[in-house]
């Protein structure tokens, strides 16, 4: 989670949000006619042609080639969408509804999970749970209208079979602007990957259980929107920009730094926050997490870099500015909005409390720190959630009444740190005495091994929603439960 340089509490009753239906009625009045007419029966009021569905966008999922590594190594083989190496980044409005008709033409079945976003339960994306997974030939379409506007990660999801499309390149981001954007003079997308390949720049094999009983797969090459970091980006001296930045590697977390840059956080996992600069100028960046940042260039030449805190170093992303400066005079950054679909406050005097332990992973000996962590169970359930592994026909942990307030107690007893998804709601991580939370939305957090946190959230929306590991090869080896909202 983001550190801030101040640590804001927040207290006070819930004010939950207000949904109201609104029913109207027509009428149609004859006017009298000839007396035939007036004899008439009366005719029928013609019902309202229903307004014309917009016409399904199309996301082929198959095939495809790019080069990592330098000639005279071969290409690589990977999976992209529509034949582009390049993640999709889809783009609404708010308040715009998305058509959606994803083709599956890979090996293996699909789903895609719009990892952020407030749902409906049946377009969540989680194939084996909320749809059937998209078979090798056939095709699903999703169609569903954001809540919220921000940044928001294309993700494959399928129960038991996530790690291989997404390790072979399958991602993308869904940005949904809000309806009053902020003046900007660019709004980027940032979406890291990395890819395991051995010498000839190959992919090397999925479903190790080394890696789902240790850290997850972890890539050797690190790439920004599909491309070999760093991601260069040129502006002109003077300029606003908005980053979204997204990490989508199926295990990889890290933290970034921005070096030669003053940035503000203007949104956490796509929910609006108060701005803040970052403590250190660093970030925490686990699978799944998203922020919205701007920056606001010098008049003179800078060389900036978002650099990933891996080994000495690795940067992302490089900014540098050409051109003549902009001369545009703007107001000074602040925040891009206030999210009023969520409540201002939790209450959690009446709240839901249950418990979730996580355990199982592969065993560390700490007095022989060279040794690789060992495993020797099942392969296919070597992670838990109160005892037992997430597979399909697993009913919900617990279920609750729509609109009440739920505070879950995750404790985390493996020897690894877990980065830990709650689909289809916003949660606020709380402090260890219930006294207060941090001041942002979250969907997305990191749990070192041998903590316990405590989150809260108002449960609104109904259906069946996961709490799962974002981390996908422990994910398809059963970390994973659910709790359904009624």
């Amino acid at each position: 989670m983001p550190e801030h340089r101040e640590d804001r509490q927040h207290r006070g009753p819930n004010v939950g949000p207000s949904r109201r239906t609104v029913l109207g009625a027509a009428s149609l009045a004859l006017l009298p006619g000839i007396a035939e007419a007036q004899n008439a029966p009366p005719k029928a009021a013609t019902p309202p042609a229903p307004a014309p569905q917009p016409e399904a966008r199309s996301l082929v999922a198959g095939p495809a080639t790019t080069r990592f590594k330098p000639e005279p190594a071969p290409q690589t083989a990977l999976w992209s969408f529509d034949g582009k190496t390049q993640p999709p980044v889809l783009r609404l409005k708010q308040g715009e509804t998305l058509r959606l008709r994803v083709e599956n033409k890979t090996e293996r079945p699909l789903s895609l999970h719009w990892h952020g976003v407030r749902n409906k339960n049946s377009m969540d994306g989680v194939g084996g749970v909320t749809q059937a997974p998209i078979a090798p030939g056939a095709d699903f379409t999703y169609e569903f209208t954001p809540p919220d506007a921000g940044t928001f990660l294309i993700r494959p999801l399928v129960v038991g079979g996530s790690s291989e499309p997404s390790g072979r390149g399958l991602a993308g981001l869904l940005v949904v602007e809000e309806k009053v954007p902020p003046t900007l003079d660019g709004d980027l997308t940032l979406l890291m990957q990395d890819w395991r390949l051995d010498d000839q720049g190959a992919l090397l094999p999925f479903g190790q259980v080394p890696f789902a009983a240790s850290s997850g797969r972890l890539g050797n090459i690190v790439s920004v929107n599909g491309r070999v970091v760093p991601e260069a980006i040129e502006a002109k001296p003077n300029a606003r920009l908005r980053l979204r930045l997204a990490n989508g590697c199926n295990a990889r977390a890290t933290r970034i730094r921005f070096d030669g840059l003053k940035v503000y956080v203007v949104a956490v996992d796509g929910q609006p926050t108060d701005t803040f600069e970052p403590l250190r100028a660093t970030l925490p960046f686990g699978p799944g997490t998203r922020y919205d940042l701007l920056v606001d260039l010098p008049t003179s030449a800078v060389n900036g870099a978002i650099t990933a805190l891996i080994g000495e170093g690795l940067p992302l992303a490089t900014i540098t500015t050409k051109g003549e400066p902009g001369s545009a005079t703007r107001p000074p950054i602040g925040p891009v909005g206030v999210n009023r679909l969520l409540p201002p406050e939790v209450k959690l005097q009446n709240a839901v409390r249950r418990e979730i332990t996580i355990t199982g992973g592969a065993k560390l000996d700490k007095s022989k720190p060279e040794i690789e962590p060992a495993y020797s169970g099942d392969p296919t359930k070597i992670w838990a959630m109160n005892g037992i592994s997430g597979g399909a026909g697993l009913a919900p942990s617990f279920t609750v009444k729509r609109g009440q307030v739920v505070v879950l107690a995750l404790k985390n007893e493996t020897a690894f740190m877990q980065g830990l998804h709650l689909h289809g709601h916003a949660f606020r991580l709380l402090h260890n005495l219930d006294d207060g939370w941090e001041p942002y939305w979250l969907d997305t957090f990191q749990l070192p091994e041998g903590r316990t946190a405590r989150i809260a959230f108002l449960a609104d929306n109904p259906g069946r929603w996961l709490i799962s590991s974002a981390v996908l090869e422990r994910f398809d080896t059963g970390l994973w439960t659910s709790f359904e909202v009624t």
